[in-house]
């Protein structure tokens, strides 16, 4: 346990900066979880509004610095793949 008052406050600090980012992580793999669902769907109206929602999801996390910008641009890329597959199949 911290024994100084400005230890104390980083504890605290420390404490919401984790769970707003667990928060923000969750709500990452929640949005890619329905753009999956929509892919397999093969409803291509679907998946696009699904990938704009996680697209949009996805670069917020990393402006607050949950996830590297890299990470967030590889995400991105990787799912806009996979629409544009799905909808060039169909």
């Amino acid at each position: 346990m911290a024994n100084h008052k400005s230890a104390e406050k980083r504890s605290r600090q420390a404490q919401a900066q984790r769970l707003r980012n667990r928060m923000n992580k969750s709500k990452v793999k929640t949005v890619i979880g329905h753009l999956d669902e929509a892919i397999a769907s093969g409803s291509g109206e679907a998946a696009q509004e699904a990938l704009r929602k996680a697209i949009s999801v996805v670069a917020k996390t990393a402006s607050k610095g949950t996830i590297h910008k890299r990470t967030a641009s590889r995400k991105i890329s990787r799912l806009t793949k996979r629409v544009n597959a799905m909808n060039a199949a169909s």
